[in-house]
């Protein structure tokens, strides 16, 4: 076997070393500053897809990779496997849904994409919306942007919430309520759907705040205070497989301080 089979194979079986290499791909030049937390991510990633859990909520502070990781790696990871998959993305603003977006379609267009996936091709792209020969695709969006006729069977949502509008109670309700209210129902099947929110903690009664409170999502939450030792991340492992992925046995087994959400 050849070194490029080699590395293809790779690629196309292990998530973490194909989101580094759409890293290289969507920044060329830079150097990728391996860490524990994008092996977390990366095993949480891998749970959702095999449907061994449906709600993650990955809390990390800005410029951890958190959203080329989620928002573009994963969706191009996903259509790669699944070119009929449906996935919805949010942010905050056009702007930034754009710009995950144009990060996406790098992904796609690469040669070495192309090689790996070659039943992943698309018909049709707005700069918003990605739409595969077989109908799947990536439709990105806004918090105030139009969810109308749309259905999904994984939604993420990268930051919500903005910085500036973090203190208003207003702001933080009205997210709220989109959530609740409009988000959820764009789920193709409520039962099987998955859910992913990807931000950094802005209060205590974020989006995120409010999810963890309600229960049932599996938080990954950090600071950039320690790394963990190598036992604290077994530990991890194991905590993962009974869907409990939290900062308090981080803490535990690793004896860093991490904040708790």
């Amino acid at each position: 076997m050849s070194n490029l089979a080699v590395l293809d194979a790779l690629l196309s079986s292990e998530f973490y070393y194909f989101a580094r290499k759409c890293f290289h791909t969507i920044a060329p030049g830079k150097s990728f500053l391996p860490n524990w937390h994008l092996n977390a991510i990366a095993y949480q990633l891998e749970q959702i897809e095999r449907g061994e859990t449906t709600r993650l909520i990955v809390n990390l502070p800005p410029r951890s990779g958190k959203s080329i990781f989620v928002s573009v790696a994963y969706v191009a990871w996903l259509l790669g496997h699944d070119p009929t998959l449906r996935v919805i993305v949010v942010s905050y603003s056009n702007e930034l849904a754009a710009e995950l977006h144009r990060q996406f379609r790098m992904v796609l267009d690469s040669d070495w994409y192309q090689r790996l996936f070659p039943m992943t091709r698309l018909s049709k792209d707005t700069g918003l919306e990605a739409v595969t020969t077989v109908g799947g695709g990536r439709y990105a969006t806004s918090i105030e942007g139009t969810l109308t006729g749309r259905g999904a069977d994984l939604i993420i949502i990268d930051d919500p919430h903005k910085a500036e509008e973090a203190q208003s109670d207003k702001a933080l309700a009205q997210v709220w309520e989109w959530f609740s209210g409009t988000l959820v129902s764009r789920l193709n099947d409520q039962r099987t759907g998955k859910i992913i929110l990807v931000m950094q903690r802005l209060h205590p009664d974020d989006l995120a705040g409010r999810l963890l409170a309600k229960g049932g999502w599996g938080p990954i939450s950090t600071c950039r205070r320690s790394r963990p030792s190598a036992s604290a991340f077994r530990f991890a492992r194991a905590a993962s497989n009974s869907g409990v992925l939290a900062s308090r046995w981080i803490r535990s087994a690793a004896g860093s301080r991490f904040s708790k959400t």
